[in-house]
C-alpha cells in the first residue's frame, strides 16, 4: 500500500508507475455525469443524496465500504483508490475476505471438510454481523447473500428459500431491481454477484429461459460499463453452461471463448478449466471429437495443476461418458 493516504475527499490514485492525488468527489461527479445518472440514482440503497452532494463538493467522505460501492456502480475499479480507514472498517474488510475465501472452499470440498468450512464461514458471518450497524445495507446484503449460499449445517436451503433470500438481499440496495430489465440500473460488485446467483437458482428450479436471459443481460452490462473484468470469467462460465443445457452449442462456445480470453488476460485461472470443458462438450456434440479430446486434456491438466480434485474427477467422468470409457488422457 502506498505511504500516502487521502484526507477527507482527497485521495490517491495508483497508476502504472506512480501515485498522484485527486479529489474523489471530482472523479465521482465526472463519471456520474458521463453516465447520465442523478445523485439519487447513484446513491439508492447506499446512502442519502445529501451525502453524494457533500462528497462531490469535498465536504464529506463516507465510509470506505460506501465509497467502494459508489465507485463500483460507476464502473470504476475501487482497488485503484486508497483512503483512510478505521479499525472497524479494517476488521470488516478482513472478515469479508475470509468469508469470500471460505465460500470458494465450501463449493470445492466434500464430506467432513465441507462441514468444517461451513462452520468457519458461519462463525465469520456471525462476527461480521456483530460489528455491523443496523443501517449498513451493504454489510447486511453481504451477510444475507452468503448465508443463502451456505445454507444450514445439514445442507442447502430449498431453492425457493434461496431465491427469496437473494432477492431480499438485492432489494436492500436496489429496490427497483427487475430481472427482465437488468440494464436500467448501475450495480456494485456485490449486486453483480447477486444477479449471477439469482440466475443460478432460476436455472436449478428449471426456469432456464429466465436464467439465460439474466446472464445475457449481465454479460452485456459488464462489457459495457465495468472497467474491471473481474467477474466476466464467472458470468461467462455460468452463462455458457446454461447454453449447453439448452443445446445452443455454437452460442455456448462463443460465450466460453470470451471467458477463456478474459481468464488469460487477467491471469485468473479458477474458471479456465471449466470454460475449456464447456468448449470440449460443445465440440463433441458438434461432431469434432479431436477438438473435444484436446480441450478435455487441457482442462484436466489445469485442474490437476491447481489441485481441484473435486472438479478433476467430475471432468474425467464427463469426458469418458462422451468420448467412451476407453478414452485416456
Amino acid at each position: 500500500m502506498p505511504a500516502q493516504y487521502g484526507i477527507l475527499s482527497k485521495i490517491n490514485i495508483v497508476g502504472e508507475h506512480n501515485v498522484h492525488e485527486i479529489f474523489l468527489g471530482d472523479v465521482i461527479k465526472r463519471r456520474r455525469l458521463e453516465l447520465g445518472m442523478t445523485q439519487e440514482q447513484l446513491c439508492e440503497g447506499i446512502c442519502e443524496p445529501i451525502t453524494i452532494s457533500r462528497l462531490e463538493n469535498g465536504k464529506q467522505t463516507p465510509s470506505r465500504s460506501r465509497i467502494n460501492a459508489l465507485l463500483q456502480r460507476l464502473g470504476l475499479p475501487g482497488e485503484r483508490y486508497y483512503a483512510l480507514v478505521s479499525k472497524n472498517e479494517e476488521e470488516e474488510a478482513r472478515l469479508r475476505r475470509e468469508i469470500n475465501d471460505d465460500i470458494v472452499q465450501f463449493y470445492q470440498k466434500i464430506g467432513e471438510e465441507k462441514v468444517q468450512v461451513w462452520e468457519q464461514a458461519t462463525r465469520a458471518l456471525d462476527e461480521l454481523e456483530g460489528i455491523t450497524d443496523s443501517d449498513d445495507t451493504l454489510a447486511r446484503q453481504f451477510i444475507l447473500r452468503n448465508r443463502a449460499l451456505l445454507g444450514e449445517r445439514s445442507g442447502a436451503y430449498p431453492y425457493e428459500r434461496q431465491l427469496e433470500m437473494l432477492l431480499e438481499a438485492m432489494h436492500l440496495t436496489a429496490p427497483r431491481f427487475d430481472p427482465e430489465e437488468v440494464g436500467q440500473l448501475r450495480y456494485t460488485w456485490d449486486e453483480i454477484q447477486l444477479i449471477n446467483q439469482i440466475a443460478m437458482v432460476y436455472a436449478l428450479t428449471g426456469q432456464r429461459k429466465t436464467a439465460i436471459g439474466l446472464y445475457s443481460q449481465l454479460l452485456k452490462y459488464l462489457q459495457k460499463y465495468m472497467e474491471s473484468k473481474k467477474y466476466l470469467c464467472l458470468v461467462t462460465f455460468n452463462y455458457a453452461r446454461e447454453l449447453v443445457v439448452a443445446k445452443r452449442y455454437e452460442d455456448a462456445i462463443e460465450v466460453a471463448e470470451i471467458g477463456r480470453k478474459t481468464c488469460i488476460d487477467r491471469g485468473h485461472y479458477q474458471f479456465l478449466p471449466g470454460l475449456l470443458a464447456i468448449k470440449a462438450e460443445c465440440a463433441y456434440f458438434l461432431g469434432d471429437r479431436a477438438c473435444s479430446k484436446e480441450l478435455y486434456c487441457q482442462a484436466r491438466y489445469i485442474y490437476k495443476a491447481i489441485g481441484d480434485e473435486h472438479n478433476l474427477k467430475k471432468l474425467e467422468i464427463d469426458a469418458r461418458e462422451q468420448l467412451g470409457t476407453e478414452f485416456s488422457f
